[in-house]
């Protein structure tokens, strides 16, 4: 039986980004024959049949940079202790004969995430010891480690964005990475709600036949959400109160927030929601996503966004937008901070025939990248290295 080891800090169905992708796919490697090794610090016991190894967390007292180290560290003493034909390394190990990142290049993203700070003072200081600081070291050595190994590692990029990124960042060819993009569970998400309980939602967050844009994500500052809240306050000027509603689902507000909405009267038409474990039914009671982000590797809420019929707003850092044709299904910002770019692109889909048309569009486009699609690719991947790890075990044994 071919065996396969994944490494992540924390294993969660019900987490988001990377660790739900590692536990979905460790689930779908399990039932094609695969023996499944999870490497990390937690696992919420799913799926059931793979064999988890503890790495013990660092306690907070303990520089970041040095935990960062010891569970590249640790991970490389377990794989190399066990019989394995594929390690899968997320950019948090320094050993494995594939790499998949799925926070792109830590340099590269460090800096456009910079961007979201007001203050000039507050970005140069960022942006100094993005340079200098172990902790930012330690993350680019490790990253680095598939880059300085030979032969090199088989290398998957999320998005085009993130290929782009690591060719630059590492003088590669874009022949040398495969890409895959991110998949949806187009099952979980398909299918409309009945009128009466579409209605239900909205008139609960206070909205009724309003253009309503659906922001989902917890980091607000790196997500864009003042931004937004600024874009929203552009666009009610220019078509009045009652044409449009703002519902932001994810983190509570900070009082600065809070105090800017005051302010720009927005009480009305922009509502926070807080957390929920029910992304689907805000997906498929709004009509438009929008995520103003100032990086993303390749968001997955875009993709279940679209699968629920909704067009999505949102920018070039995100790569994600690479599967979006500008003005059919969604639109691409080129700045975060444009506030009358976002605005525009928000009026625009308050033409219901427009938005009709995008929402078809959305479940088009998105229908290409099911989870299945992806899966079937990673396997494909994972084989073909087996194989060769295969033979050249075999080789060295001759």
């Amino acid at each position: 039986m071919k065996q396969i080891a994944l490494a992540l800090e924390n294993f969660s169905r019900f987490s988001g980004g990377a660790e739900s992708y590692a536990v979905e796919l460790a689930d779908t490697l399990k039932r094609n024959g695969w023996h499944v090794h999870l490497i990390g610090h937690s696992w919420d016991g799913s799926p059931e049949g793979v064999i988890f190894h503890k790495i013990p967390k660092l306690s907070k007292l303990f520089p970041p940079f040095l935990r960062i180290l010891y569970f590249a560290l640790k991970h490389r003493t377990i794989v190399k202790k066990l019989d394995l034909n594929v390690i899968v390394g997320f950019g948090n190990t320094i050993e494995m004969n594939v790499y998949q990142s799925h926070g792109g290049v830590h340099f590269v993203s460090s800096l456009r995430k910079i961007r979201a700070e007001t203050s000039r003072f507050v970005r140069f200081v960022k942006t100094v010891l993005t340079f200098i600081t172990p902790k930012s070291l330690a993350r680019s050595w490790i990253e680095s480690a598939p880059f300085r190994k030979s032969p090199m590692p088989t290398v998957i990029a999320i998005s085009d964005m993130v290929r782009n990124d690591i060719c630059q960042r590492y003088h590669l060819k874009k022949d040398q990475i495969h890409l895959i993009y991110n998949g949806v569970n187009l099952r979980r998400f398909a299918g409309i709600l009945e009128a009466e309980r579409r209605a239900s939602i909205r008139g609960a967050l206070g909205f009724s036949q309003e253009t309503l844009f659906l922001f989902m994500a917890y980091d607000f500052r790196k997500k864009g959400v003042r931004y937004l809240i600024e874009a929203a306050a552009k666009l009610k000027e220019a078509v009045g109160p009652e044409k449009f509603g703002v519902v932001i689902v994810g983190s509570r507000p900070s009082p600065a927030l809070q105090r800017l909405v005051q302010k720009l009267n927005l009480e009305s038409t922009v509502i926070f929601n807080g957390p929920t474990k029910e992304p689907e039914k805000f997906y498929k009671a709004c009509d438009v996503f929008i995520l103003p982000t100032f990086y993303d590797a390749c968001s997955l809420v875009v993709f279940e966004a679209m699968a629920c019929g909704l067009p999505v707003i949102t920018t070039v850092d995100n790569g994600a937008s690479g599967i979006l044709t500008n003005g059919l299904d969604g639109t691409v910002l080129t700045d975060p901070r444009c506030i009358k770019e976002m605005a525009e692109a928000m009026g625009r889909f308050l033409d219901n025939d427009f938005l009709g048309e995008a929402s078809k569009a959305a479940v088009s486009t998105v229908s290409r990248y099911s989870v299945e699609a992806n899966h079937s690719k990673m396997l494909a991947i994972f084989d073909s290295v087996a194989g060769n790890h295969s033979n050249r075990r075999h080789s060295s044994k001759v």
